[in-house]
Formats: C-alpha cells, structure tokens, sequence
C-alpha cells in the first residue's frame, strides 16, 4: 500500500523558514514527478511546488516563487520543501503526491505563520 509520510512542520514567525519532508514507500518514486500541495482551512487543496522525477526541473506557484524550493532524493524516497521568508498566508497543512496520479494522501504537516 503506497504511503506518504510528511514531516517539519511547526509554527514560525513571519519571515521565518521551514524544512519539509515526505517519505514515499510502496511505489516507484523514481519514476513520478512529485510535488507539494496545501490546504488551508476553508480553502481547496493548491499545488505550490512539482518538480520532475529527475530533480531536472521544477515549477511554482507564483504565491511561493523565489521563497519556496523544491527538491528530491531517489535513493532515499524523499521529497523536500525548503520554505523561506514565511508569510502568514502560508499557514495551512501540506501535502506530498505525484500529480500524475495522486496516490491517497498523506496526514500531512501543519505550518502555521504567526506572530
């Protein structure tokens, strides 16, 4: 059964950072692009960070570009969302899947901004 395991949430002040983890299992993470998603409460889920099953290529959000990076590990079956200068609107819990497929999610990791 695939597993999606997100880790490194927290709470931060604004303009503060956060290092992301998902660890996939049961599948083959080299072979799918992956990406990060969240939701905040009220909100439908968005996807901020995609990156390729190679690491070669990445894409944003335009609400995350130039603060958040995304980035990978194949022997480890990991993801990773390095997020920086955190803003109050990126409070929500988030999420790691392939966009391809959309395996079932994860628990995910709460972030919350605030002063």
């Amino acid at each position: 059964q695939v597993q999606l395991v997100e880790s490194g949430g927290g709470r931060v002040h604004p303009g503060g950072s956060l290092r992301l983890s998902c660890v996939a299992s049961e599948f083959a993470f080299e072979s799918y692009n992956m990406g990060w998603y969240r939701q905040a409460s009220g909100n439908e889920r968005e996807l901020v960070a995609q990156i390729t099953f190679n690491g070669g290529s990445t894409d944003y959000a335009d609400s995350v570009k130039d603060r958040f990076t995304i980035s990978r590990d194949n022997v480890k079956n990991t993801v990773y969302l390095q997020m920086n200068f955190l803003k109050p609107e990126d409070t929500a819990v988030y999420y790691c899947n392939a966009p391809s497929r959309i395996w079932s999610w994860g628990q995910g990791t709460q972030v919350t901004v605030s002063s």
